[in-house]
């Protein structure tokens, strides 16, 4: 199975079919414009009260991340979700900046994520002399490969296991409640139906007609 349909059924199952409505209200959310001027009213989307709306554009004009941090950010989620024939890569959905929101939004985040960040930089320059962004693709995931699956991770390495668990869980998070992810599940939400009677078949299986 490809890394992009594991993480696929693993969101569904986590969120449910049902909740996918309010993460369709939260994709609509973060495609708002992040830069309105205070004086500017802010943009209420549906399924969303006033002052959360305007928390929500409090922390976007916020900054945690470094220029160096979200790069980093964004060589990793699109490892975890890279594109492919159907769709775009995470970062193409704009995970990083879905993250960056998180970091903000939970802050009991930003210290996982932050030194997660920092293990991986100072994990690559013990292996190849270099941070993880100026590594090649294949020393990347050689890193990669050895914190991704954590009954096979050596003890050492615990503490990249952990941040790669929370990155793989927020980059699926963010990848399907963005409108290219949404579009790669194939949900279209509540459509209305055409009625156009009973099937054929069944009509004349118990021998009944319109007539």
């Amino acid at each position: 199975m490809k890394r992009r349909d594991t993480l696929k059924a693993l969101t569904l199952s986590s969120l449910g079919i049902t909740a996918l409505n309010p993460q369709v209200a939260l994709a609509e959310q973060r495609e708002l414009d992040t830069m309105t001027p205070p004086e500017t009213p802010i943009k209420i989307p549906g399924g969303r009260q006033k002052e959360e709306a305007i928390r929500d554009a409090k922390l976007m004009k916020e900054k945690f991340f470094t220029v160096a941090e979200l790069a980093t950010i964004k060589v990793l989620v699109d490892i975890i979700i890279p594109a492919d024939a159907k769709s775009g890569s995470a970062s193409q959905a704009g995970v990083p900046d879905f993250i960056e929101f998180i970091a903000k939004d939970m802050p009991q985040n930003q210290i996982p994520l932050r030194g997660g960040l920092k293990w991986l930089d100072i994990e690559s320059n013990k292996r190849f002399k270099k941070n993880f962004t100026l590594s090649t693709k294949a020393q990347q995931l050689q890193i990669i490969d050895d914190i991704a699956y954590p009954e096979k991770a050596k003890p050492a390495l615990s503490q990249g296991v952990a941040f790669f668990n929370l990155m793989r869980n927020l980059t699926a998070s963010g990848f399907y409640t963005s409108r290219i992810g949404i579009d790669d599940l194939g949900y279209v939400g509540n459509t209305p139906n055409v009625w156009e009677g009973v099937p054929a078949d069944v009509l004349k299986q118990y021998g009944l007609s319109y007539d």
